[in-house]
């Protein structure tokens, strides 16, 4: 896929699937600009990849602030941003009974607002290009209501990713700008090497292709996405879930 002479923006670019975005988008000719709260990660992704083809910007997902004036500076350092990869997330695994409010406000400030915000920061500039490509990574749990991996508040929060991620295609569709999601099920990350090994097992249990995925089959459907392949595509919700969802 050919992202030559693309400015592309991915949070949580420092590891898993964020940073298998970040290597597509180098090896097709891009620039990749890493949005990380882990600057020392981030920094040695772009040593490891490529010092001249990848960016590194701290920022805390949970401040809107933060995330407003980080990226209207991303925006003034490249003078393009052409695409928007909105990665990065928290795992929320508290049965219902066991969310507080805490939590709650957490979860639903890292994996929907600051989707929000973000996008709505660097949404004009893309308006005064007439050009942008947003994918927001959802979840399974935002389809079926949280599973083993993300429970209530992971699922609200990745089920309004989806219902975002519609809206925004309306409104950006006349204005050059698209956005789709994906819905990964279980992949293979440091956020999930965490997980006890029968939690593991129950839920590669239920996926037909009996195994989770890697980064880069994830990263390959975003890519495609953020791509010009792409260019007919606007407010799709994928499953790379092998075969959990099935709708």
């Amino acid at each position: 896929m050919d992202f030559s002479g693309k400015n592309v923006i991915v949070t949580g670019g420092a590891g898993g699937i964020g940073r298998a975005v970040v290597e597509g988008i180098v090896a097709g000719g891009g620039h990749a600009i890493i949005v990380d709260i882990n600057l020392d990660a981030a920094t040695k992704v772009k040593n490891e990849v490529s010092k001249s083809s990848i960016s590194v910007y701290k920022v805390n997902l949970g401040n809107s602030g933060e995330i407003r004036k980080v990226f209207k500076q991303i925006a003034v350092d490249f003078g393009q941003v052409h695409g928007l990869v909105n990665n990065a997330g928290i795992v929320s695994t508290k049965p219902f009974m066991e969310v507080d409010q805490e939590e709650w406000d957490k979860v639903i400030a890292i994996n929907l607002t600051a989707v929000f915000t973000a996008i709505s920061t660097i949404f004009p500039y893309m308006k005064e290009k007439g050009y942008g490509r947003i994918v927001n990574v959802s979840s399974v749990a935002g389809k079926i209501g949280g599973g083993l991996l993300g429970t209530s508040a992971y699922a609200a929060s990745k089920a309004g990713v989806i219902g975002l991620t519609k809206a925004i295609a309306k409104e950006g569709a006349k204005l050059g700008i698209s956005c789709n999601a994906i819905c990964p099920a279980l992949t293979v990350t440091p956020m999930t090497n965490n997980l006890a090994q029968e939690k593991t097992q129950r839920i590669i249990n239920s996926i037909p292709l009996g195994r989770a995925a890697t980064p880069n089959e994830v990263a390959n459907v975003i890519l495609f996405y953020m791509s010009d392949l792409a260019s007919f595509v606007t407010g799709e919700i994928s499953d790379v879930d092998g075969g959990l969802t099935m709708d």
